[in-house]
């Protein structure tokens, strides 16, 4: 477990220095570690399997004795553009997944910065990944917003025929869409249209609250609510293991037994 965490702040490391621009890579003292030469921008050593799983999870491309984040390398584009990129842990159909995600990009990711009065985090790292989960899934499940209220075309009904029909999914997107529909009804009308504004669509707090007629940093608290809602549906046992010191309550006798009609 030391070790995994080891690697994962090596990633997160490597792709905030790679996000300054390319660096070259040299053989460190140290077993199992490399050196990062940015020139300039100076040298960091990191784990060389972490740069390995980086390269093979297609985050990074490294030709020879190079290496570059790989958006940055194949757009040709400035490598400022990623500076808020960061390794995070989400969910992948139930699984955690190191993945890269842009913080600057997810309002989500901004509010995983942000730090309650005691200087806590104020999404829980269970929070932020349901929220990521639900965004994984809206876009493989290709929903994609409509007129009117129903932002969500119905799995159960079958009946559209048009570019977004059933017929046209394919079974992993149709597996994504079904998964969307029961989060959203687990999280409920209340709360489900903040979750597909914030984590879907991207929209800000600020527009959030706009749109709605909302008071001012209200919008963060009812997508925190939204939220806990939501990584409860996804992960169940950790309520089973919080509740696991809690006995249940009856007023039977202690020989009661319920009857299922």
């Amino acid at each position: 477990m030391a070790e995994h965490s080891g690697e994962e702040k090596d990633g997160r490391r490597i792709v905030r220095f790679l996000s300054h621009g390319p660096a070259s890579v040299r053989e460190a003292a140290v077993a199992g570690k490399v050196l990062l030469d940015g020139g300039e921008r100076g040298a960091i050593s990191v784990s060389r399997a972490a740069l390995a799983d980086l390269v093979r999870a297609g985050a990074i491309v490294r030709a020879n004795d190079e290496v570059a984040l790989w958006e940055a390398a194949s757009a040709g584009q400035p490598a400022n553009r990623y500076r808020d990129l960061e390794v995070v842990t989400v969910d992948v159909e139930g699984l955690p997944t190191q993945a890269i995600v842009n913080l600057s990009e997810s309002p989500l990711g901004q509010l995983r910065r942000r730090r309650t009065k005691d200087g806590r985090p104020f999404l829980s790292e269970v929070e932020f990944r349901a929220g990521e989960r639900l965004r994984t899934d809206y876009t493989r499940g290709q929903i994609m917003p409509r007129t009117g209220a129903n932002w969500v075309a119905s799995v159960a009904s079958g009946r559209r025929s048009d570019g977004n029909g059933i017929a046209d999914l394919t079974d992993a997107a149709l597996a994504a869409r079904l998964r969307v529909e029961r989060a959203i009804a687990a999280v409920g009308p209340e709360l489900s249209g903040v979750l597909v504004d914030i984590c879907c669509f991207l929209k800000g707090l600020e527009l959030v609250e706009a749109e709605r007629g909302w008071p001012v940093r209200s919008a963060k608290i009812v997508l925190k609510s939204a939220l806990g809602v939501l990584s409860r549906h996804y992960s169940p046992q950790c309520l089973e293991r919080q509740g696991a010191a809690r006995r249940v309550l009856h007023w039977g006798s202690e020989d009661y037994r319920p009857k299922i009609d």
